[in-house]
């Protein structure tokens, strides 16, 4: 079989376009292969499709293809242009690629798949690609797949924050579906207009149709939902992990201070122990159970903390807000009259935001969505080494967690 018979098969060519000439380069690994059409051919306008006669050709471009025999495969042509009465003088569309791409759609197709199964890195050496390459490969595919997207209603929102650095200011915002569990959108910051310029490109019907957003106590984005969607208040819906969290610093500053006191005194019983008390009760590593339990069963302040946060996290086992609401008036006059000032505190600070816990009874929603794409997005973080500014990082997040449909077209 002759080279360009072959290349002609490999490439997929179909009329009118066929092989001219193949050059292979043993020294270098390559395979440069020119295409042609044949004289008179009437091409459609790319915009309206009307047949029209060849205008003239762009210049000569260079397109790389899948590998073959184990070479770099590079494709050669001048596209074709044609000048409808219509559109004026357009470039025809080319089969094997889409338009202002630097790859052939097939190249594409599968460079998108290496990139999601491994790091940027690997997929470099896989692909035989540079940084700027690969990236733009990314960037063209989070292009299309945003393009193909089709506006659909969200029931539940996850919204959280991630460092995309150093320092306060370099942090994005993931707006994620709590349902599919895909990333919908990357803002930058943490302020109320992060997550509130999402909800306005939202349609009408569409932000009536979410029904609860879950979130932490981040008064900036309580501000975005109250004024971005009607009756926001009562769609909040505070993630219990972040509370807990709360409720976990309460306790460990109780720590602290009782630590410091009994140290004055002499040997302290708490000492080395800072991690073991942010433990809950079934996730305590077996190594810490006879020490923990012996304290536990103290007089110690710091053990009275950790039981009045223990006992919160019952509120979320009532099915029903009837039976939660006594509970927890019952909980908030332990807590308030503990006399323990950070458990005060945290108590009074989650009785402020005790409309959006209770919201869980009728959306029993969190963000454990939301913390498992962070984790994923670490991932990305640090198989990148890092990213140099916060648009290729969403970029980066999109590509891998969007959900989109990333595959260029085919002719």
């Amino acid at each position: 079989m002759r080279d360009t018979t072959l290349y002609q098969h490999l490439l997929g060519l179909t009329d009118p376009w066929s092989v001219a000439r193949v050059d292979l380069d043993v020294t270098t690994q390559r395979v440069d292969v020119w295409v042609e059409h044949p004289r008179g051919h009437q091409w459609p306008c790319p915009e309206c499709g009307e047949l029209a006669s060849l205008h003239d050709h762009a210049s000569e471009r260079v397109w790389r293809h899948l590998d073959s025999c184990q070479f770099q495969t590079f494709l050669h042509a001048e596209p074709p242009r044609v000048n409808c009465p219509e559109h004026g003088v357009r470039q025809v569309r080319l089969p094997w690629t889409e338009p202002h791409a630097r790859f052939t759609s097939m190249f594409e197709a599968f460079a998108i798949r290496v990139l999601q199964e491994n790091s940027i890195q690997a997929a470099r050496k896989i692909l035989g690609i540079s940084w700027d390459e690969a990236w733009y490969l990314q960037h063209r595919a989070v292009a299309r797949g945003l393009a193909r997207k089709k506006p659909r209603d969200i029931r539940y929102l996850g919204v959280d924050e991630k460092s995309a650095g150093r320092g306060q200011k370099n942090y994005v915002t993931i707006i994620c579906d709590l349902i599919e569990g895909t990333v919908e959108e990357v803002t930058e910051g943490r302020e109320k207009r992060s997550l509130l310029d999402y909800l306005e490109t939202l349609a009408d019907e569409q932000r009536e149709a979410i029904a609860a957003v879950s979130m932490d106590m981040c008064d900036a984005y309580i501000y975005a939902v109250c004024d971005g969607l009607e009756d926001g208040k009562n769609k909040i819906a505070f993630d219990r992990f972040h509370i807990m969290q709360h409720m976990g610093k309460a306790v460990d500053a109780v720590r602290r201070h009782e630590h410091h006191t009994l140290a004055k005194k002499g040997a302290s019983p708490l000492a080395g122990t800072r991690y073991v008390w942010l433990y809950s009760r079934e996730n305590l590593p077996s190594r810490y159970w006879e020490d923990f339990y012996a304290l536990k069963d103290s007089d110690l302040k710091t053990a009275r903390a950790w039981a009045i946060k223990e006992n919160l996290r019952n509120l979320w086992n009532y099915k029903t807000l009837r039976w939660a609401e006594p509970f927890w008036k019952r909980w908030y006059y332990w807590a308030s009259h503990s006399r323990l000032e950070p458990v005060k505190k945290a108590a009074k600070t989650i009785k402020k935001h005790l409309y959006g816990i209770l919201t869980y009874f009728e959306h029993p929603i969190t963000n454990a969505m939301s913390e498992g794409i962070n984790s994923k997005i670490e991932t990305i973080w640090k198989t990148a080494c890092g990213y140099r500014n916060k648009q290729r990082f969403r970029t980066a997040i999109l590509f891998h967690l969007g959900g989109l449909d990333l595959a260029p077209s085919t002719h």
